[in-house]
């Protein structure tokens, strides 16, 4: 699409607000005849007039709500269904040759359709499934081909697969998959206490990569700290505070590091309680 022509989007009507104040606004604009539509396009084409162009857009507005409304059963927002039309219906008036003698409607509904197809294939649970060209015109026609929302019987999907030259077992595939509804990931507002959603099953236990980082960075630098304030203390009391505290299971008691240095257990105690005190302050200087 031509940047010259964007420009003049911005000044039509938004299908994003109240939907119902948008189908009035488009429903206002005048329907041009066709004289006044060759004229409009021969001046977008020879004189690059986006005035006109944005006329011609304006008036086929209204023709883009009415093929968005077709589309409403693959439960997207029509509000996106209409924006995405109103880019097919740009891009024909861009492309619109008004020497053909066909009227810009009829030119314009390929091109509207073609880029609601292309949101809906983008964004709809079945975009996987509808991947060939075969895939896509079932999708699309199936539903609009049902007539009434039970199953298909046998000959049903012979002649749907028939008509839109695809195998019968596609036919079941896609009406399986049509057929399936959404889960809704959370739990609605007035399920009782016993609902299950996905969501409580769903949910990962383990901590987030970035807590479990944290987590690892935040003991090394603990272990680093401990390991320099072990280095300011002498030999004695280092020794007292790796027996007493940091050999997991199988920590000594006051009265085993008396017997083996030949002190008094409250001697111990002493020296424990100031190796304690120098270490606390080592690792507060440190952070």
């Amino acid at each position: 699409m031509s940047n010259a022509l964007a420009l003049t989007f911005p000044a039509l009507p938004s299908a994003t607000g109240s939907l119902e104040s948008y189908v009035q606004a488009v429903n206002r604009f005048p329907i041009l005849t066709q004289e006044e539509e060759t004229r409009l396009a021969r001046r977008f084409r020879d004189e690059d007039d986006l005035e006109a162009a944005r006329q011609l857009v304006l008036s086929h507005l209204r023709v883009v709500v009415a093929i968005a409304r077709g589309y409403l059963g693959y439960g997207l927002p029509q509000a996106d269904l209409i924006q995405e039309g109103n880019i097919g219906l740009m891009k024909a008036v861009k492309r619109f040759d008004p020497e053909r003698g066909v009227r810009l409607v009829s030119f314009a509904v390929h091109w509207i359709k073609a880029e609601i197809h292309e949101f809906i294939l983008k964004n709809w649970r079945l975009v996987k499934v509808a991947t060939t060209k075969a895939q896509r015109k079932l999708f699309f026609n199936l539903r609009s081909m049902k007539q009434d929302l039970g199953p298909l019987n046998l000959d049903e999907v012979t002649s749907m697969a028939k008509q839109l030259g695809v195998k019968p077992e596609d036919v079941v595939e896609m009406e399986t998959r049509m057929s399936g509804q959404d889960i809704s990931l959370e739990p609605a507002a007035d399920d009782d206490e016993d609902s299950f959603s996905p969501i409580s099953y769903l949910a990962d236990a383990a901590p987030e990569p970035a807590r479990l980082l944290e987590t690892e960075q935040t003991l090394r630098l603990r272990h680093e700290g401990l390991q320099k304030a072990l280095k300011t203390l002498d030999a004695r009391s280092r020794r007292i505070i790796e027996a007493r505290w940091l050999r997991e299971g199988d920590e000594a008691t006051l009265h085993d590091l008396a017997a083996e240095f030949k002190v008094s257990a409250e001697r111990i105690r002493q020296i424990e309680q100031k190796a304690m005190q120098k270490m606390r302050a080592a690792m507060g200087e440190a952070a």
